[in-house]
């Protein structure tokens, strides 16, 4: 237990987790703008050196694979070298590699370039990033900061889809590419400057808690100062012997295949075999990224007062609805395309504040990072799986439209997973929700 007399709140209008949670944000943003490139790219690659959506396909599975894997490993580095280190490290090899990537020529430079040293550096700044500094810093409203911190993902969309589409149009994608990587570069400064690894490095608690709350490790904690590989394996090991840990992770595989590795990758190939240019089409993208913003912050502020399983069925469910009107949506009027993404913008990564609450009630608050990165591997298992999937069906058959209904009706499935998720506990969980939310 932490001496309490070396311990304060900080002035009360104002607390530093809140610029904590702001330098995250924005790093988070970029790091989705940067992931988001390669929607844009895949057809100037596919003019350009003849190589097919399907090899192209490869290179952006492997780097969604990489951004997954690396979660849990990159939780228990957030504990042995601390958040900020971390953070600066992954900037860099995402500033190297992106640049890297205008001097390639053959696909295994993709591959290589994109795929592992960029997948490397965003998986250093996934979701178990979020997950990692709300629960440390965050006593109360973890909900809703969650929420915001998880719709930075749209909000890096709704920034530089736009931009990196005309910078490919007027001046090649080379250009986009220096432009994102810069992006990178400028955000470093902030991160050296203003992170904080623990409250207790600016001599406070964490927001909304009192001293006799005050704990440093919850326990059974896996994230405990030891070797970050044995930290990420041994929350594997933790895992895989809990029946809702396969749940989590099987409907965020499913979260993952419907969106970063088929929408996310594939809508604006998609619109352009349709004859809709891709700037319109990076522009409905950007409009998904708004509404998620909504969307997912909308999602953190209900996740903190109601049963998270009923909220994941209804957005896995919604979410396979839309997906099986999207190829009507894609060859009918010009109207229904604009309907798609406003549905399924809103429902985009409102996924997440949920499923990181579930995680915590699961395995605790302070193993909530290694766990979580976990079960978000899966989820990039599920996009790589998916985008390597949707390519080849484009490539073979000409079109998505087997791809587009199989994802719709899978999300239909993860619909009902979920409300098998903590089912033992579930009236106990209501009842903690109910005296957090009083």
């Amino acid at each position: 237990m932490e001496n309490a007399k070396s311990i304060n709140h900080g002035s009360p209008g104002f607390h530093y987790a809140w610029i904590v949670a702001g330098v995250t944000f924005l790093t988070l943003l970029v790091t989705a703008g940067i992931r988001s490139t390669p929607g844009v790219l895949i057809v100037p690659l596919e003019h350009e050196f003849g190589w097919s959506r399907a090899t192209i396909s490869v290179a952006v599975s492997v780097n969604l694979l990489l951004y997954g894997l690396m979660g849990p490993f990159a939780a228990a580095f957030f504990d042995k070298f601390g958040i900020r280190r971390t953070m600066a490290l992954a900037l860099v090899l995402l500033a190297f590699g992106v640049s890297a990537t205008t001097f390639i020529t053959r696909p295994w430079h993709l591959v290589l370039i994109w795929g592992v040293v960029v997948g490397c550096g965003a998986g250093m700044t996934a979701y178990s990033l979020s997950a990692t500094v709300v629960n440390r810093w965050f006593h109360t409203s973890q909900g809703t900061v969650l929420g915001v911190l998880t719709a930075s993902a749209a909000t890096g969309q709704l920034l530089f889809l736009p931009l990196l589409a005309q910078l490919t149009h007027h001046h090649g994608w080379r250009q986009a590419a220096l432009v994102i990587a810069s992006a990178a570069l400028v955000i470093l400064p902030l991160v050296l400057l203003f992170m904080r690894n623990r409250p207790e490095d600016k001599g406070l608690l964490a927001y909304g808690e009192h001293a006799v709350e005050h704990q440093t490790e919850a326990p059974g904690a896996v994230t405990l100062h030891q070797n970050p590989f044995h930290v990420a394996l041994l929350g594997l090991r933790r895992g895989l012997a809990s029946r809702d840990f396969w749940l989590l992770a099987g409907s965020f595989f499913i979260c993952g295949a419907s969106t970063n590795g088929l929408i996310g990758t594939h809508l604006i190939p998609a619109c352009v075999d349709h004859g809709i240019p891709e700037v319109r089409a990076a522009g409905l993208l950007a409009l998904m990224g708004i509404l998620d913003l909504l969307g997912t912050t909308f999602s953190g502020w209900l996740s903190d007062r109601y049963n998270c399983r009923y909220l994941l069925c209804c957005y896995y469910g919604l979410r396979g609805l839309s997906l099986l009107g999207l190829p009507k949506a894609l060859s009918g009027p010009e109207w229904g395309l604009s309907a798609f993404a406003i549905f399924y913008g809103l429902d985009w990564i409102a996924t997440v504040p949920p499923t990181v609450r579930l995680t915590a009630e699961s395995f605790g608050r302070a193993s909530v990072g290694v766990m979580f990165g976990w079960i978000f591997a899966s989820h990039q298992i599920g996009a790589a799986l998916a985008a390597t999937f949707a390519g080849s069906v484009r490539t073979w058959l000409g079109d998505y439209m087997v791809a587009f209904l199989l994802s719709g009706i899978i999300c239909l499935l993860a619909a009902g997973l979920v409300l098998r998720i903590n089912r033992q506990s579930a009236p106990l969980q209501e009842n903690a929700v109910a005296r957090e939310s009083a």
